[in-house]
């Protein structure tokens, strides 16, 4: 009996978020059209917090788009204020997420973290073995907060932030990848894994555009994380491991943030995230209003570069009435 009430709430929570999936890639299993998904969590209905009416809902016609209008393999458009699908393409295909990893680690950080927490950054967090992997060049031994840290991590997306944080939380990083996963669960986000807090490739880190939607959508209920969103930049100051203090100031990564690229002039981007790695190809979201207040979430996920990616945001943008 216990294990029927573990699979009805997982099967309610699959059905509603978008009913059958057609990618080649199978995260469901299929019987007399009635869906199941195999979780190793284990999610209670009474433990979940994801209430589908709050949410915007694709239908069968919504996520059959696959054109040439986004150059991505996977977009995203959501009027957030009227739960309307604006555009979606692919959007339960298996993607790496690159950097918007980090936006699963900053909800675990607000929902069971102490900002004001004093860190100790680790020679594992100082010393990232990945080539040409982004980092603050945080040293072992150097000493700022936990708020300080996610905002490294989410303005500079800075991996070696990423680890600090999964460490002073967890113990180690692989413990506070399972509170991750867990998190990820409770907000329906049932076909991502992730095995890092930071994004840097594995092959079995992987995530949707729908699923980073929810996750994304589920951020924006705090204020914190809205204001870090919208810094162009963070000015970190911390001291090292022999007490000397140090500023050094980080740009954010989201070029419509630093006036590079403009969006239309009826559109304010409030902020948003950004990931690159070789396998993931370069991705955004964004939260965006217009003049009426109306909130957007778009995406675009595997983009083949910078300039490809800000124009299929902006191509995202053009179809906002």
């Amino acid at each position: 009996m216990k294990k029927r009430c573990l699979l009805i709430p997982i099967l309610i929570t699959t059905i509603i978020l978008g009913g059958c999936r057609k990618s080649s890639d199978q995260f469901f299993s299929y019987k007399d059209n009635i869906i199941s998904v195999q979780t190793e969590w284990g999610i209670e209905l009474s433990e979940n917090e994801f209430f589908a009416e709050n949410l915007v809902k694709l239908s069968d016609e919504d996520y059959g788009i696959n054109d040439d209008y986004v150059s991505g393999e996977a977009a995203l458009l959501f009027d957030i204020t009227n739960k309307e699908v604006l555009y979606a393409k692919n959007p339960y295909e298996k993607l790496y997420p690159a950097s918007l990893t980090k936006l699963m680690t900053a909800l675990v950080v607000l929902k069971r973290g102490e900002l004001t927490d004093t860190v100790t950054v680790s020679y594992n967090a100082s010393h990232i073995p990945v080539p040409g992997a982004k980092v603050c060049g945080f040293e072992e031994g150097d000493v700022l907060t936990l708020e300080s840290l996610l905002y490294c991590l989410l303005v500079y997306s800075g991996n070696d932030a990423g680890i600090a944080i999964a460490e002073h939380m967890s113990g180690s990083e692989e413990a506070f990848v399972k509170l991750m996963n867990q998190e990820a669960q409770k907000i329906g986000a049932v076909h991502t894994n992730f095995v890092n807090s930071h994004g840097l490739h594995d092959d079995n880190h992987y995530t949707t555009a729908y699923d980073m939607y929810l996750i994304f959508n589920e951020l924006i209920k705090y204020d914190t994380f809205l204001n870090i969103i919208n810094q162009n930049s963070y000015k970190a100051e911390y001291q090292d491991r022999n007490g000397n203090k140090k500023t050094v100031t980080f740009r954010t990564t989201n070029l419509y943030l630093t006036d590079e690229k403009t969006p239309p002039e009826n559109l304010q981007i409030i902020g948003g995230k950004t990931g690159s790695t070789s396998k993931a190809g370069n991705c955004l979201i964004l939260l965006s209003k217009d003049g009426e207040n109306n909130q957007y979430i778009s995406l675009v996920l595997k983009a083949s570069g910078s300039d490809k990616l800000y124009s299929d945001m902006s191509n995202l943008f053009l179809l906002i009435k």
